[in-house]
Order: C-alpha cells, then structure tokens, then sequence
C-alpha cells in the first residue's frame, strides 16, 4: 500500500471539509477551495480526519491513492496556513516595483515587464530586488512563481536573472583567453 495515501489527514480546528460524490470542498480562515478528483478513490471524513482509500492493487490505483491524498492535504494547509513563494532578483539594475494589484519588473530588456495576479494570488514587493508570491491553492502560487522566474531565467555564467530564494544556480565557467 502507499505509504502516504495511508496516512490519515488531520483536520485542524476552524476548518470544514465537505464531500459530494468525487468533489471535495475545503472552507477555512484563509478562505474556501473545491477540487473535482478521480471518482474511483473513495474519500471518507470521520470525527476530525480524513482518509483516502483505493478500491484495488491495480496500478492506476496505487498510482492516484498518493496523489489524492496529497491534494486533499494541500488543500488544507492552505485554507489553514496559506502558502508563499519568494523570488530574488540578481543583476545590476534589475528591480521590480508594485503597481496597484501589478508588479513590474525591470530586468535587463528595452521595457519594462507587467505582471498580473492569477486569481486569489497576492504578488507583494517588500523590496526592490524581492518578489513573494502569497495564495491559498498551491499549485496556482507554483504556477504564478514559474511564470514570475521565466521572465528572466538565471544564467549559468554570471547568475543573473529571477530565482527562487533557496535556489542554487550551477554556474559554468566562461571562455579562456588562448
């Protein structure tokens, strides 16, 4: 059996889970979430946990009893906690300011690159060569932060562009003088 589709989730105080047939609805402080998952896994709220349980060993099964588990579990910690990405800016004159809802970053190219916020994501600028990336769904947090770093992806040979804060950048080195 999986390992961690067995596991059993907690749910922690203030936060309701709600079941109609495979849709699973997650209300909490920070806000509320819903995800339509595979009919076949069974999903079971008792007292204060929530259990996912696969009807066979055939291999789809075992392959979607982790999965599931962990989009349920995700789903409560972010209606719990909430999740958050932060983003450096490295190279000489990169910075990126916040406009109204918007940030703008000024990494390198001829004009200046707008971005907006999916929705129910925050974008915040505590400083001019930082990005956080604030959200309750994990995947859309992800998801605005790659598409934040692809604007300007990190070089190997002097490390500039946009990384995640605990990133590291293999860096090459460059032609030698012969």
């Amino acid at each position: 059996m999986s390992r961690i589709g067995r596991k059993p989730i907690s749910i922690p105080a203030g936060v309701e889970v709600k079941l109609d047939g495979s849709t699973v609805s997650v209300k909490g402080p920070k806000g509320s979430l819903t995800r339509t998952l595979h009919p076949e896994i069974t999903i079971k709220v008792e007292e204060n946990e929530v259990l996912v349980e696969r009807p066979s060993e055939h291999r789809k099964h075992r392959a979607l009893h982790g999965t599931i588990r962990s989009l349920v579990a995700n789903m409560i910690e972010g209606v719990t906690n909430g999740y958050q990405k932060s983003l450096e800016l490295v190279g000489v004159g990169y910075r990126a300011t916040k406009k109204g809802n918007k940030i703008v970053l000024n990494v390198g190219y001829s004009h200046p690159v707008e971005i907006d916020p999916q929705e129910g994501i925050e974008l915040d600028v505590p400083s001019q060569t930082q990005v956080i990336v604030k959200g309750i769904d994990k995947e859309k947090v992800g998801a605005q932060a790659a598409k934040i770093r692809s604007v300007r992806e990190p070089e190997p040979y002097k490390g500039k562009g946009i990384r995640y804060a605990n990133e590291h950048v293999r860096r090459k080195e460059g032609k030698t003088g012969k």
